[in-house]
């Protein structure tokens, strides 16, 4: 190699790829910005914490940058998806993964605590799919990851709201794929169950639950990335509508 060549970046499976990650600044959503970065992809790490969400654009390098989105505002969306697209090009990939709990139960819960986990949890994902699809149909081609929950496909208490935005975003996202297939854009659902992440560690029921599961542990942020990896690649390229868990068998009791 002659002075002033450099070697060749390895081509990941997500080469040439633009994906938003939604609450990508910590937790499930930072894991998935560092997996897609070192397989090629470029990422917008999207959130409302903005100083750890610049930290981590920082530290992934130039394919990398940080967003300052709350998923409810339809206006915050259209501006993260249009500077997407003048700073790596087109967006093809897009990780719903924003989301929060309330713990209340249903007689003694707010109006505005049961509405504003349904804003972050449900209408974000809407917004969020909204807004990528008119870059997506110019791209020719797309994948959507709404990243719901176990507590999208079984019920617990005391989580109401949490519960029903999960199973709507369970729903939209079959809806999606029926409204979007012809255009080749591919939309799924991930439903974690007990993950290492800052909103489990405040749950005093994950340990019970972990105690549960067949893998008798939980989860870590890159085993959910990796899948949703598998999901905005073309090695998924005949799945949409569909649900992928991954809770270590805790819903098969």
């Amino acid at each position: 190699m002659t002075n002033g060549e450099r070697a060749a970046e390895p081509a990941g499976r997500m080469q040439g790829s633009t994906v938003v990650v939604t609450g990508g600044a910590r937790g499930i959503g930072a894991a998935c910005a560092r997996l897609l970065v070192a397989d090629g992809a470029s990422v917008v790490v999207a959130d409302v914490l903005g100083e750890e969400g610049r930290a981590l654009a920082a530290e992934l390098g130039p394919r990398a940058s940080y967003s300052e989105l709350d998923v409810t505002s339809e206006d915050a969306w259209q501006r993260t998806v249009r500077d997407a697209e003048a700073t790596y090009g087109a967006v093809t990939g897009l990780v719903n993964n924003a989301g929060v709990v309330h713990v209340d139960p249903i007689e003694k819960l707010a109006e505005a605590d049961f509405r504003r986990v349904v804003d972050v949890n449900q209408v974000g994902v809407f917004l969020g799919m909204k807004s990528v699809i008119p870059a997506m149909k110019r791209a020719g081609t797309g994948s959507i990851v709404n990243i719901s929950s176990i507590g999208g496909i079984i019920a617990f208490s005391n989580i109401l709201g949490y519960t029903a935005s999960k199973w709507a975003v369970r729903g939209m996202t079959k809806t999606a794929a029926q409204e979007l297939g012809p255009f080749g854009i591919r939309v799924n659902s991930v439903h974690p169950g007990v993950i290492t992440t800052e909103m489990t560690q405040e749950s005093d029921r994950s340990q019970g639950m972990v105690d549960k599961q067949p893998l008798a542990r939980q989860g870590t942020g890159t085993e959910i990335a990796q899948l949703v990896r598998f999901l905005l690649s073309d090695e998924s390229s005949f799945s949409t509508g569909s649900e992928f868990v991954a809770d270590g068998g805790y819903t098969t009791h």
